[in-house]
């Protein structure tokens, strides 16, 4: 994919969130996404694919063809769950270099979450994104 249809995909969601009239709807908009992933698998849910650093459990699921990623996320907390499907839909499906171009938690702020995530979920987030990115850079 190219970089284009990554900003496409920023801006689909920066639309989506914007019609929403504020932080909680945003919020519950975030829960439903994460509702939406499909579950890993028992066996997925281990420690190597448990993300560090988080207070709540995740865990990140990758997969790759060639230089296309494929994230697959779970999480025992709502709200976390729903920032790991907004990285899934950012990042799954992407090239190494696509990955590397965005940053999440600029996303995060353009659709009005950044500053209404306490400071454990930011830590969680900003692990997520570093194991993403680490594993796009090989």
């Amino acid at each position: 994919m190219s970089t284009s249809s990554i900003q496409d995909e920023v801006e689909d969601l920066v639309e989506e969130f914007d019609l929403l009239d504020d932080w909680e709807q945003r919020y519950k908009y975030l829960i439903d996404m994460g509702k939406a992933l499909a579950p890993l698998d028992p066996s997925e849910k281990n420690d190597i694919t448990k993300v560090k650093g988080c207070v709540s459990q995740v865990w990140l699921m990758h997969e790759s063809d060639n230089d296309t990623h494929i994230f697959r996320a779970e999480s025992d907390a709502h709200i976390v769950k729903g920032l790991a499907a907004l990285l899934v839909r950012l990042y799954s499906g992407r090239s190494g270099e696509d990955i590397l171009s965005i940053d999440a938690r600029e996303v995060l702020q353009r659709i009005g979450l950044a500053e209404h995530l306490s400071p454990q979920r930011s830590n969680g987030l900003a692990s997520m994104i570093k194991r993403i990115q680490a594993v796009a850079a090989g």
